[in-house]
């Protein structure tokens, strides 16, 4: 079951409407069809608002590794969130038809996500200065 789903029958199970579900939550009903949808995926401290809500914790609504992919979109955006989706999706074919156990493939991807943020550090070590976010905005605020 995916986090969209997960959303949808936890909300159904606590009598809550799309609508009373975003206005406790603090966001539009439209984010909350979106969220059940699987159309958009909630950032951290919304996920986290809507896990209060619904009286569970994070992780029963997010997967390890969807928890992954919303970090990686909340730090690197939309290509990073798709670089995420794509490693999580590689990564789960390795495991097709084998025989691992579930404790071996939480080591797999967990030791997969951490080489993704060390790449993504090194990474953005050889990025031009010009292309850098922080960098440029560090440098217009110390000529100010």
């Amino acid at each position: 079951m995916e986090l969209k789903d997960r959303i949808s029958k936890i909300r159904r199970m606590r009598g809550l409407t799309q609508n009373e579900l975003a206005e406790k939550a603090g966001v539009s009903a439209r984010a909350i069809q979106n969220y059940e949808g699987g159309t958009r995926t909630p950032k951290k401290d919304i996920l986290a608002k809507i896990a209060e809500i619904l009286a569970v914790d994070e992780k029963a609504l997010a997967s390890d590794e969807e928890y992954f992919v919303i970090e990686a979109n909340e730090k690197y955006g939309s290509k990073g969130k798709a670089a995420a989706q794509k490693l999580v999706e590689n990564a789960a074919a390795l495991f097709a038809g084998g025989d691992i156990s579930e404790e071996d493939k939480a080591n797999v991807m967990e030791a997969l996500q951490e080489a993704y943020w060390e790449a993504k550090i090194t990474n953005k070590k050889y990025t031009p200065k010009k292309y850098r976010k922080n960098q440029n905005s560090d440098e217009n605020n110390s000529e100010e």
